[in-house]
């Protein structure tokens, strides 16, 4: 069990049906992990001696794994006391260095959970520990309903007519709809393989709502991208956006994207930084109307739900 603290069916309601709220889970995690202990030492009987040996075996680059080296390189990670108690305050800003970057060497194991939930667990603030939480709640989701990479948690939001456009979806992967929060978000996935969190959720958001695209287009294309892809977060998070998952936004829930960046880019220095002709007469216009986009899917929405 590398993956996380714990899996499966080890925190689940009195009854033994799964949570599907995250508070409730999370504080039920917490209980468990208070009595249980798991991140105590465990002596293993460790059998190394009866390992295969072999000392002649080639050692592959990655040419011949069918692979070349990547261009984008993988950040190093941040989880010092300093980063994880002021955690809170800088994380919801893309233009601060505030999150830890610890999601790909998570995915990839080059970190352990344990020592990870060790160094979260020494600080006062539990915000960077209720992260880590998060991600486990996606993961025994995803356990417990399989289904739900394919379909939506909540059957109905399957009767949504997505509109689909294909110009549409390539004028959002490439950052250019017009609306600079969500391009910026868009071209830095693209370069970098990272988008931060604040923003995944607002271009999440306009691609199923203010564009009507299937959500199941845009957690695809993000698999595609990511560093840190992991496929429970990625599916949750998809169909939270969508407010077709569990613990999701409401669907009336529609982010304003002018306004985002006036909660969480007042000066505009990471829209800057991405999308440099913002201010100038290069810069693309807006694929569609904020209020048009809006009516356009609670309309839409309403009239599938009913």
């Amino acid at each position: 069990k590398d993956q996380v603290i714990f899996e499966k069916s080890e925190v689940v309601k009195d009854d033994g049906d799964p949570y599907v709220v995250y508070t409730p889970y999370m504080k039920k995690w917490k209980e468990h992990f208070k009595t249980e202990n798991p991140l105590k030492d465990k002596k293993e009987n460790f059998q190394g001696n009866n390992f295969y040996k072999q000392k002649d075996l080639p050692f592959l680059s990655l040419k011949d794994m069918g692979f070349k080296e990547s261009d984008i390189k993988v950040p190093d990670y941040d989880v010092s006391s300093s980063l994880i108690q002021d955690y809170e305050k800088t994380r919801n800003f893309p233009d601060k260095d505030g999150t830890s970057h610890l999601g790909p060497h998570l995915r990839f194991g080059t970190v352990s959970i344990r020592d990870m939930v060790r160094k979260a667990k020494a600080e006062e603030n539990e915000t960077f520990l209720n992260e880590l939480i998060w991600r486990e709640f996606f993961m025994q989701i995803l356990w417990h309903f399989p289904r739900t990479t394919n379909e939506a948690f909540k059957k109905k939001y399957d009767r949504i007519p997505w509109r689909n456009k294909e110009e549409e979806f390539e004028k959002w992967k490439n950052g250019q709809t017009g609306y600079a929060l969500v391009d910026a978000g868009m071209r830095q996935l693209n370069a970098t393989g990272y988008m931060h969190n604040r923003v995944r959720m607002l271009v999440a958001s306009f691609l199923c709502k203010h564009l009507l695209i299937d959500w199941r287009w845009g957690e695809a294309y993000f698999a595609e991208k990511l560093l840190d892809y992991e496929l429970s977060s990625n599916v949750g998070n998809w169909q939270w956006a969508a407010g077709s998952g569990v613990d999701a936004a409401p669907y009336f829930r529609i982010f304003n994207p002018m306004t985002q960046i006036d909660k969480f880019d007042k000066d505009r220095k990471y829209i800057k930084q991405w999308v440099p002709e913002v201010d100038t007469n290069d810069y693309v216009s807006k694929m569609v109307d904020h209020k048009e986009a809006r009516e356009r899917c609670l309309e839409t929405y309403k009239s599938a739900l009913s």
